[in-house]
């Protein structure tokens, strides 16, 4: 069994790590240190750890055989030795994630410092299951060609974030309801062992931005904030202490279900007045295709008439779900993200700190409004990060304190 970072045991094998298997708690403590870091000298490595110097000596001597960190050119300070930076290797680990969309998935492959090497796109109408394993398939195919043989090995698993209870969200009938019911009683791990010996890591694709964000976004200072994501449907995650908290069914900071009111005082909830969905349907009443939404390289400009008033009410929405947020936890700071150009997550962002600013604010303390820094791919990339993370990267809020 593989513990995901959500926090559910999924079946699958660890054929694809090959560096001894799942490293030690010391070993994890120091790549942790050096992914939080990027480079980091020996000393400042034993001062940030707490580990003698010679542990840590022997365990960079072990890190570097098995090719999963680096030493960069020494660095000459005014007095004494000049120091070796150490950092990661990104052609240490690598691993594959799946994102699951409303209307595309998208795959990639993410090396050990998280960077996208290669990724692919696909669309569709509605993401049925026969369509979304021959996508992982044939594209996991492609990605495996283009890591240079002797480190395919190098490959540690394949990351699948999906919204949570998938099959409960579409308008089909008949036949293709049923079909597309029938996410409800997938295992995904048997689906992928048809043609993959990879360990599978399930988790709500909300969750997989929120940890994106926290593992390669430029926030790191936040140790609580909350994190919206905006794709077809709003989702969101929470992060405390400096670690996503996902909750005992792995479904924490659902926030997209939090209520809010129609323009009658009807009971609605986020994800029905804070949703990209709502932008399509704008455009398909407009007479506009849609489907411009969803296209790579993104470019919204031409959308600008029909953007500028779903951008007003998003806001509106987000600035009352962040006051709601904070009266529970008091956060730091809110972050937004999005499956949208940087353009409009930054007008979005700052329209979202001029409406909370009007807001009924007794009780709570207005939290930071800021931007994500990782963008529409950030699912695909927490995706992606969740083989690694569990099997090479410590959980910094267990117990542990990394200066």
């Amino acid at each position: 069994m593989v513990q995901g970072m959500d926090g559910h045991s999924i079946k699958g094998q660890s054929a694809g790590v090959n560096q001894r298997g799942i490293r030690d708690h010391n070993e994890r403590l120091i790549l942790t240190v050096l992914q939080r870091y990027r480079a980091v000298p020996a000393a400042d490595l034993a001062r940030r750890t707490g580990l003698s110097k010679p542990t840590v000596s022997t365990i960079l001597k072990n890190l570097e055989a098995d090719g999963l960190i680096r030493r960069k050119d020494p660095v000459r300070g005014n007095i004494g030795k000049p120091s070796i930076p150490i950092e990661l290797n990104p052609d240490g680990v690598f691993s594959i994630g799946l994102k699951v969309g409303r209307k595309s998935a998208n795959l990639l492959l993410l090396d050990f410092v998280g960077q996208v090497r290669e990724q692919l796109h696909t669309t569709y109408d509605y993401p049925m299951p026969d369509a979304v394993f021959g996508f992982l398939k044939g594209g996991l195919e492609l990605l495996l060609k283009t890591i240079p043989s002797n480190l395919r090995k190098r490959v540690c698993g394949i990351g699948i974030g999906t919204p949570f209870e998938l099959w409960k969200w579409h308008n089909l009938v008949g036949r293709a309801a049923e079909k597309f019911h029938s996410w409800k009683d997938i295992d995904f791990a048997n689906e992928v062992s048809a043609f993959s010996d990879l360990p599978v890591f399930v988790l709500n694709d909300a969750t997989a931005a929120c940890h994106a964000e926290q593992l390669y976004g430029r926030v790191k200072e936040y140790h609580d904030y909350a994190y919206f994501f905006i794709g077809s449907f709003i989702g969101g995650g929470v992060v405390l202490n400096g670690t996503v908290f996902e909750g005992n069914q792995g479904n924490a900071g659902a926030l997209g279900s939090m209520r809010s009111s129609g323009s009658l005082g009807e009971t609605q909830q986020l994800v029905d007045v804070a949703s990209i969905h709502l932008l399509e349907a704008r455009l398909a009443e407009a007479g506009c295709d849609p489907s411009v939404l969803w296209q790579q390289p993104q470019d919204w400009r031409g959308l600008a008439r029909h953007i500028e008033p779903w951008i007003g009410q998003t806001a509106q929405e987000l600035s009352k779900a962040s006051l709601s947020i904070c009266s529970v936890i008091d956060f730091e700071a809110i972050l937004i993200d999005g499956a949208f150009p940087s353009e409009v997550r930054k007008e979005l962002v700052e329209r979202t700190k001029r409406y909370i600013k009007n807001q009924d604010k007794r009780g709570v303390i207005e939290p930071l409004i800021e931007a994500g820094s990782v963008g529409h791919n950030a699912r695909g990339i927490g995706a992606a990060s969740s083989p690694v993370f569990s099997q090479y990267f410590l959980n910094t809020n267990a117990g542990l304190s990394v200066i």
